[in-house]
């Protein structure tokens, strides 16, 4: 426990409260003190902007924070999970990573998106651009992903929460724009590679819309996801089967530790046989 509070939540907390500070001095103003009786999206939007945000900001990085706080064994979650294997405290677990997540090929996928429609900057340019960025081999952000082979689910939730922050949508159009030209012309490039929009394109959008800093952006990711913790305990009861393994990794079960003693033992006979090159003895799990 710390103050009073699970390891767990104190961490959650701590990262908008770090988060809001570093922002606020950055504008040569002063922290903006947690408001306890606050929700969390709340209360992150007050202390990164400055100001009570509106019920409709709220709502948005709310719907934001819930569809990221789920996913499967990035580089970050899996950092956490090596850490916490060496029985090192949940405080270090995530420190570790977070500490992947300030590698660009992890952490900071949003902000190239941005920068990405701020290059673009006008519909007529959006057609020679994406053309002109493909024929370079050039990485389009907020497309692609490692697991999913169609539009990434969480995409369109993200879509529908800017459209409710927005009003009448005036913000998206652009983007949407942007967007079909793009799947359209991966599908043209690479028909037999799908790759669609991924999450990073709404969360950039998304995000940007609620006026939060952009270097901010990581920080309200790595505060958000209640999974990498999940997962950094030992004895966590959490078990989602779409990982290798079932987390055995952390929770040797019988299954597991006979299939060690098996291997084990296998090794052991195959050395005791004559003529066996000591390459040929190794027995794989």
């Amino acid at each position: 426990m710390e103050n009073g509070l699970s390891h767990e939540a104190a961490i959650v907390g701590a990262f908008p409260v770090i988060a809001g500070a570093l922002v606020q001095r950055a504008k040569g103003g002063e922290p903006v003190a947690p408001d306890p009786a606050a929700s969390h999206a709340a209360d992150t939007l007050s202390m990164m902007l400055g100001r009570k945000p509106d019920a409709r900001e709220v709502a948005a990085l709310d719907a934001y924070l819930v569809t990221v706080c789920d996913h499967g064994m990035n580089a970050s979650t899996f950092t956490t999970r090596v850490v916490a294997s060496t029985q090192a405290d949940l405080f270090a677990a995530v420190t570790a990573g977070y500490c992947a997540l300030t590698g660009p090929l992890h952490g900071g996928a949003p902000e190239p998106v941005l920068e990405m429609l701020d290059a673009i900057g006008t519909a007529e340019r959006i057609e020679p651009w994406v053309d002109s960025a493909l024929a370079r081999g050039d990485r389009l952000m907020g497309f692609g992903h490692r697991i999913y082979r169609v539009r990434d689910p969480r995409a369109d939730v993200l879509k529908g929460a800017i459209e409710r922050l927005a009003g009448d949508g005036t913000d998206l159009p652009f983007a949407g724009e942007v967007e079909a030209y793009i799947r359209a012309a991966l599908r043209r490039k690479n028909p037999d590679r799908p790759l669609d929009t991924n999450v990073e394109f709404f969360t950039a959008i998304l995000l940007d819309a609620l006026t939060i800093p952009r270097q901010a952006f990581t920080p309200i990711f790595a505060g958000g996801p209640r999974h990498r913790m999940d997962r950094a305990r030992p004895r966590a009861a959490a078990n989602r089967p779409a990982d290798p393994a079932k987390f055995s990794l952390y929770r040797p079960d019988a299954e597991l530790r006979q299939r060690l003693d098996d291997n084990m033992r296998a090794q052991r006979l195959s050395m005791r046989r004559p003529g066996l090159h000591a390459s040929s003895r190794r027995t794989r799990l």
